[in-house]
């Protein structure tokens, strides 16, 4: 099964201090981690920055898309790609997650019929709204929300038919949940990379982290 997928690359990256899409991981840029993932799920790619950001290099015939509401965050980001996706449920994803696993993205998409959203719940409630599936039904009340500056995501699916997917399905897929792993600090590069080096040469096994 294929759908649009949607990369939000629009923040501000204020604990980085850099564009956080251009960081390299084991030679590749985040941007094309998240891309290279995906990729087997696109028939669509929409990539939603600001607009000073719009010379950021894709792949893969993806469109940049500039938000239709600046300044408003993920929601602001996710509300741009779901007007622009052909297709109807979308996945989306924020571009710092490298390590995104497609068998557990593709199993979300195949939960969607008959809900406006299916999102991931991991351990102690942990929601997680951007590696997360959104159907167009969405946009009515996304729109009302930014219309009225109310940009928290978590209000919104409290509002949405929402599939949560539990931490024990997600580890079907992904048992060490490293989908979830997103990069915020140097520190996180770092890791990163150790486990992209590890991998290339003992396999795929984290080094001394799990994402919980």
């Amino acid at each position: 099964m294929k759908t649009t997928t949607i990369i939000l690359c629009g923040g501000k990256n204020l604990r980085l201090g850099r564009n956080k899409a251009l960081e390299l991981i084991g030679g590749k840029s985040l941007i094309e981690w998240v891309m290279e993932r995906l990729r087997p799920l696109s028939s669509q790619s929409l990539v939603v920055t600001a607009k000073e950001k719009l010379d950021l290099p894709v792949a893969d015939k993806a469109e940049i898309l500039v938000d239709v509401y600046p300044e408003k965050g993920p929601l602001g980001g996710i509300y741009t790609g779901l007007i622009a996706a052909k297709s109807s449920p979308s996945i989306v994803v924020a571009c710092d997650m490298p390590f995104l696993n497609t068998d557990l993205l593709s199993y979300m998409l195949e939960l969607a019929p008959g809900f406006d959203a299916v999102v991931p719940r991991l351990a102690r409630g942990l929601v997680e709204p951007l590696h997360a599936v959104y159907a167009k039904t969405c946009l009515p009340r996304m729109k009302a929300q930014l219309e009225s500056n109310q940009l928290a995501i978590y209000p919104l699916l409290k509002e949405l038919r929402v599939r949560y997917v539990k931490e024990a399905e997600c580890r079907r897929f992904d048992p060490a949940l490293l989908s979830f792993f997103n990069i915020n600090y140097q520190s996180d590069l770092d890791w990163a990379n150790r486990f992209i080096s590890q991998s290339l040469t003992t396999g795929p096994k984290p080094p001394g982290k799990e994402i919980s």
